[in-house]
């Protein structure tokens, strides 16, 4: 969570950071009561977007950060969040997996977030399969996202860039950006303050 939040601080392209969890772990949203999130034993975590809580292991969780002035960070969150999930259908579909948007949410959001679909997360075969949440600073858009799919091969995910651009350069953090992200967990992400902040 703290190197997305440092990476939507300072970029000036889109950048897509795809990452996995050392251990069970569970996100859960700005507005989610800590209370309500499940105590486990798994590492909880709250993230800077909203949303509901979601479970990771076996998900491939990326995040979409695109600068201030960017077409993409310029229009209603209600088109991005289309945009960059009709982008992830297609590239499902390129691998066998059929997915759809789904239409408008007929009721409030979901406390998890894979238990119902809101508008524009993706369906395959009437299960919820990509979810995420968004968050807009000074600084651009921040889109967390999740995908939930036994059928994405391990070969599948390093190619998962290929869902938004042709060409990509394959590049680990800077170490500026490692040292403020390690910072910036430890004195926010870390800690109870945030983490039971609601």
């Amino acid at each position: 969570m703290a190197f997305d939040e440092v990476l939507l601080a300072s970029v000036t392209v889109p950048v897509l950071r795809i990452y996995r969890w050392l251990n069970p772990a569970i996100s859960f949203g700005y507005f989610i009561r800590y209370s309500s999130v499940p105590d486990d034993g798994r590492e909880r975590v709250r993230r800077m977007t909203g949303g509901g809580v979601v479970e990771h292991g076996a998900d491939l969780t990326y995040s979409l950060i695109i600068p201030h002035g960017h077409a993409l960070e310029s229009v209603p969150p209600r088109d991005s969040y289309r945009v960059i999930h009709e982008a992830i259908a297609v590239w499902l579909r390129a691998r066998g997996i059929g997915s759809a948007l789904a239409p408008a949410q007929q009721s409030g959001p979901a406390q998890v977030c894979f238990q119902s679909a809101a508008e524009s997360d993706l369906i395959s075969e009437g299960l919820k399969i990509a979810g995420a949440a968004q968050r807009r600073t000074k600084a651009g858009l921040l889109h967390q996202g999740s995908v939930l799919c036994e059928r994405i091969l391990e070969t599948d995910r390093r190619r998962f860039p290929s869902a938004f651009v042709s060409e990509w350069n394959a590049e680990c953090a800077d170490g500026q950006t490692v040292i403020a992200a390690e910072e910036l967990a430890s004195r926010k992400y870390a800690l109870d303050s945030w983490n039971r902040r609601v």
